[in-house]
């Protein structure tokens, strides 16, 4: 699952924006001003930022500033139709695209989608400190060192980790583990490949920080092993 950060400060747009993104299974973290949008956007790792150019404690120029100087996660301005400085502003300062408002739901999701395709052609690796999933090479290190997985393994691990900090139902991991050659996989496999994975990578495998089960529904990738 695809996570946006957005920051919008109409209230109705805001709510728009994020229901029918939420239809189309990405999550959304929605927020009205600029105050504390640096510190939620290191915490939360989004796939894309979207960012109002105009908002009531500053400007999404200054902000998208700021955020390129912590993450290279592409940036999409929301802008007024006569404000053709404030596009050629934003782009300079990093940001990947824009859309003037009014827009059409369809189309803004058409750019998202495009946005993310070009960022997933284009990644190589994923990193959840102290961990890289290698994706060029279809391998996991710790702090450097390779942590040698099966392909079951490595698909969980995979799986996990981009959706890093969402609790995942058991039956979404199980699909995701399915196997191209119509393996059967099924609740004790994925059981069985969580715990293996846990005596790889975790100090305490009784005692998990990256895996956590959520009893009743699923497992969850703890970031940075924060319990």
């Amino acid at each position: 699952m695809k996570k946006i950060f957005l920051v919008e400060d109409d209230e109705n747009l805001r709510r728009g924006i994020s229901f029918a993104l939420e239809q189309e299974d990405y999550q959304v973290i929605a927020i009205e001003k600029v105050v504390g949008t640096v510190e939620i956007i290191q915490e939360e790792q989004p796939d894309l930022i979207i960012l109002d150019i105009n908002l009531p404690d500053g400007n999404g120029i200054d902000l998208c500033l700021d955020i390129r100087k912590i993450t290279s996660t592409p940036i999409f301005f929301l802008t007024a139709l006569d404000m053709e400085m404030d596009v050629v502003a934003g782009l300079s300062v990093g940001a990947d695209d824009y859309i003037t408002k009014p827009f059409s739901l369809a189309i803004l999701k058409a750019k998202i989608i495009s946005i993310l395709r070009r960022i997933d052609t284009y990644t190589t690796e994923i990193s959840q400190p102290p961990f890289i999933l290698n994706l060029d090479a279809n391998c996991l290190t710790k702090d450097g060192e390779e942590i040698l997985l099966s392909s079951t393994e490595y698909r969980l691990v995979h799986y996990l980790i981009r959706n890093a900090g969402i609790v995942l139902e058991k039956e979404k991991l199980i699909d995701a583990l399915w196997d191209a050659q119509g393996k059967f996989i099924d609740e004790n496999t994925l059981f069985v490949n969580i715990r293996r994975i846990r005596l790889k990578i975790e100090a305490d495998p009784q005692n998990p920080k990256f895996i956590q089960t959520i009893r009743g529904v699923g497992y969850v990738w703890n970031k940075r092993g924060r319990l």
